[in-house]
């Protein structure tokens, strides 16, 4: 195992810790919220300093990129990207589907990658040209060839409804055309399930980077695609993401292409 990635797990062993010990009394956390139907409690900032510091003493000259502390040192050659929490919602509700998520960014490419499962103690990995694993077991995505034989997941828009019709009519012919769609509420841990075989694809619109550098990375070293609405690579700068299997991807951007407004396109990704 590469040791940058060791370092990486130590760090979301340490936030697990934190957040197992909070849901044990959910009732007694200090919940804010950030904008509409976007939570952020004591759990989440904590969390993500424990990874911060791990992380921060073993590499000091590393950048960072929390989603509750921002940008530090950005403009680093190696960034960490971080969710402390993936699916704060879930979490506050004592919906067990969440999870940990930490990325290293090195000169633009993602190189490694943990996804940490803290109800289950499921840790997902990938190193950049060394495939993906499930608690050291090496993982790959499905080999389904039909769609409609295909498992599915996705997520709602929540915080902007923007984009809330044309997701709905995506979801309406994706359903039509799969055996089935699944909105857990962790877009990480969406995505660490399609790399271990678990769904055949997952999509989802406007995303930010910590909720799918990791998972995306998993993907691919799990012998999947991932790419935005149109196939291309903008997906971690325009939020927009489509992974699965070879076979599926493509007819996934099928079903999806003739609901693509302009602020979908490729071109148009921010």
């Amino acid at each position: 195992m590469h040791p940058i990635l060791n370092v990486a797990i130590k760090a979301a062993r340490e936030a697990g810790k934190i957040i197992n010990r909070a849901s044990l009394d959910i009732g007694a956390l200090k919940i804010e919220h950030k904008d509409t139907n976007d939570f952020v409690s004591e759990v989440d900032r904590g969390a993500e300093q424990a990874i911060i510091n791990v992380l921060k003493d073993a590499y000091p000259n590393h950048g960072f990129f929390g989603e509750e502390s921002g940008k530090t040192n950005a403009e680093a050659d190696s960034i960490w990207i971080i969710d402390p929490l993936d699916g704060t919602t879930n979490f506050l509700h004592g919906f067990p589907a969440y999870c940990i998520s930490i990325a290293l960014q090195e000169k633009g490419v993602l190189t490694q990658a943990v996804i940490y499962d803290p109800v289950r103690n499921d840790l997902f990995t990938a190193t950049k040209g060394s495939g993906a694993f499930l608690n050291d077991r090496r993982i790959r995505v499905t080999q389904r060839s039909k769609l409609q034989e295909a498992l599915i997941s996705t997520g709602f828009p929540f915080k902007d409804f923007s984009y809330f019709e044309t997701y709905i009519d995506i979801f309406r012919d994706m359903a039509k055309k799969t055996s089935g769609l699944r909105r857990p509420g962790s877009a990480a841990l969406d995505l660490a399930y399609v790399a271990a075989g678990f769904s055949d694809g997952f999509f989802e619109i406007n995303l930010s980077p910590w909720d799918i550098a990791a998972g995306a990375l998993l993907v691919q070293e799990a012998g999947g695609i991932v790419g935005d609405f149109e196939g291309n690579e903008t997906w971690l700068r325009s939020g927009n993401i489509v992974a699965g299997n070879p076979k599926v991807f493509g007819q996934m951007l099928q079903v999806i292409a003739p609901h693509l407004t302009e602020r979908l396109k490729s071109a148009n990704a921010q």
